[in-house]
This record gives structure tokens, sequence and C-alpha cells, in this order.
């Protein structure tokens, strides 16, 4: 089965490989919009912990 299943990516790598080629590449992101959002994330991260805290505490 593990032999099928390289065999079937494989393949898909094959057939991808002519539409990879084609595209344009990727402009790469800056790196503020992801500081940004790790910042963001840290955030609603510390919003959720201090709602559980302040549930568990009343």
């Amino acid at each position: 089965m593990a032999g099928d299943l390289n065999r079937l990516e494989q393949a898909a790598r094959m057939s991808m490989g002519g539409f990879q080629d084609q595209e344009a590449p990727a402009s790469p992101l800056p790196a503020a919009p992801h500081a940004s959002l790790r910042l963001a994330g840290l955030g609603l991260t510390a919003v959720i912990i201090a709602v559980v805290l302040f549930q568990l505490v009343s």
C-alpha cells in the first residue's frame, strides 16, 4: 500500500510539474504584515487566556 501511495505522489508531482513552471513566481510578502499578524495572534491568545482565568476565578 505504501508503494501505491509513493507512485501516486510521484505521478501527481510529475503532472503538476508543467503547471508550476508556467506560473509566475510568487513575490515574497514584506515582513511587516507577518509581524502584525503575530502580534494580533498573541493579543488574541492573551484575551482568551484572560477570559478563561476570569471564568475560573468567578
